[in-house]
């Protein structure tokens, strides 16, 4: 029974919804083709942001970029306890949620999700951010083009992120 219910979720919030909007009167029909059209229109308009930000991606993995950067920060990485494993990843995260995820699957299938490397990785994606994703699209679609301060101030909350999930880590192996 209770199975069924979670199935039927989505087709009971939708029908209960109309039901409302019928009660009020409101023009229901005419209300979904509004809002799918300004839909539309903000999917036009963000656009041009994603396609840069995921241009801007691939090219700074494909160039090597990205393994030149892990090797300049894994010497500091060290110093302050993250592991080394998933510096990828954490350099990754803020840039790309697709590229995150496959760099934490990397690194599940490898070292397994039951000790400090896994849980670490795990709390990782669980607790930061695709920051420049974000910002690229939530500032692009109201053409906020000055971000400097949003984005320094995502970038520390995020490193805070990261060396509190190092710790949690810590706390629960």
């Amino acid at each position: 029974m209770f199975d069924y219910i979670i199935k039927a979720i989505i087709p009971i919030i939708i029908i209960l919804i109309v039901t409302y909007g019928m009660i009020k009167g409101v023009k229901v029909y005419e209300c979904f083709i509004e809002g799918a059209k300004e839909g539309l229109n903000i999917c036009l308009r963000i656009f041009p942001y994603l396609l840069a930000m995921l241009i801007a991606i691939n090219v700074f993995r494909a160039s090597g970029a990205m393994d030149f950067l892990i090797s300049i920060v894994k010497p500091g990485v060290d110093k302050i306890g993250v592991p080394a494993e998933v510096v990828p990843l954490v350099l990754m995260k803020p840039l790309s949620g697709s590229g995150a995820i496959g760099i934490f699957t990397d690194i599940i299938n490898q070292y397994g999700s039951d000790n400090f490397i896994g849980i670490c990785a795990s709390i990782i994606m669980g607790s930061t951010e695709t920051i420049f994703y974000t910002l690229a699209v939530y500032f692009g679609a109201v053409q906020i083009k000055k971000i400097r301060h949003t984005l320094w101030v995502a970038l520390l909350v995020d490193m805070c992120a990261v060396l509190i999930a190092v710790n949690v880590a810590r706390i629960l192996i």
